[in-house]
């Protein structure tokens, strides 16, 4: 599973799961085969952690909610103050602390009839918010993953706007597929313009003569954890840059890794079958790393 490979936790089988600000056990927690999230993909979500009682980022993460959702006409009925409320909610009836995983999913709501136009609906949004004990595999983050170029490119805003986090995931899924028939854990996509963009599930930055590239984030999600990269190395005096590159600068770099708000920071320990940093993770890869992990602890006031 690459990057969100995670430990299997048996307490999963019986959590309590919100939808519509009402409470399921995870067997009985079911949405309508109309809901226009099911039907079409028509919907916007997030997904955040839960660190030691403290729900991380989580400011920025219902910024990019509300944006998303205005971007795609999607007029969400809660204030950000209930959301948080019902997450709440959702993490007291569970007695969650700690290594908790939550994914927050906002679709158009049920439709009468399968049918695209956004106005042909039959009820308010649908809020799913389910929760997970899930705890990354730490191996990952000092084996790495591999990596692959895929053949599957990121569109421009006005096809399906790759910075959206939309339900709608089918581009990011068949670069999942042709990397996996690539034999790698991980699929580096590039945008219209032949430059690399983002990777299927993750964000990706490399590191070349000390310095930090990622893309210009023109063709990619705005990134919650990859912009907090960023903020880092400018605070340490890491020189970074949002730049356009190629796959030919990436079969170059001295390290490279990948960034998600599950896992953190992860090195490439291959590049389309090349080994990187001698397969091993390296040393400005292991600072980052370090540093996130501070600024995680920072925010949540863990001493």
């Amino acid at each position: 599973m690459g990057t969100h490979e995670y430990i299997t936790d048996g307490r999963n089988d019986d959590v309590w799961i919100s939808i519509n600000k009402k409470l399921f056990k995870r067997s009985d927690a079911k949405i309508s085969v109309f809901d226009s999230g099911f039907l079409l993909g028509d919907g916007i979500w997030e997904s955040f952690r839960l660190h030691q009682g403290n729900l991380v980022f989580i400011d920025d993460h219902l910024d990019r909610l509300f944006n998303g959702a205005s971007s795609i006409s999607l007029n969400i009925p809660y204030s950000k103050e209930e959301i948080l409320s019902e997450i709440a909610n959702v993490i007291d009836s569970n007695k969650m602390y700690d290594d908790v995983h939550i994914r927050l999913i906002i679709t158009r709501g049920l439709k009468p009839t399968p049918y695209q136009a956004p106005w042909v609906i039959s009820s308010p949004p649908t809020m799913v918010i389910i929760p997970e004990y899930k705890k990354a595999n730490i191996g990952r983050t000092i084996e790495g993953i591999s990596l692959v170029t895929v053949d599957i490119i990121r569109g421009t805003h006005n096809s399906q706007d790759p910075r959206i986090n939309s339900l709608s995931k089918h581009n990011c899924i068949a670069a999942c597929i042709d990397a996996e028939k690539k034999g790698g854990e991980e699929g580096l996509m590039l945008d219209v313009d032949g430059y690399v963009s983002t990777c299927n599930s993750t964000h990706f930055f490399m590191i070349k003569d000390g310095e930090v590239w990622t893309s210009t984030g023109e063709f990619c999600l705005d990134g919650i954890t990859r912009q907090k990269i960023i903020n880092i190395c400018k605070k340490n005096q890491i020189p970074c840059f949002e730049k356009n590159f190629t796959i030919d600068d990436v079969r170059l770099a001295d390290e490279a890794f990948v960034t998600g708000t599950f896992a953190g920071i992860i090195p490439v320990n291959s590049f389309d079958h090349e080994i990187i940093s001698d397969g091993i993770r390296g040393p400005i890869v292991e600072k980052l790393q370090k540093l996130y992990v501070e600024m995680i602890e920072g925010v949540c006031h863990v001493k």
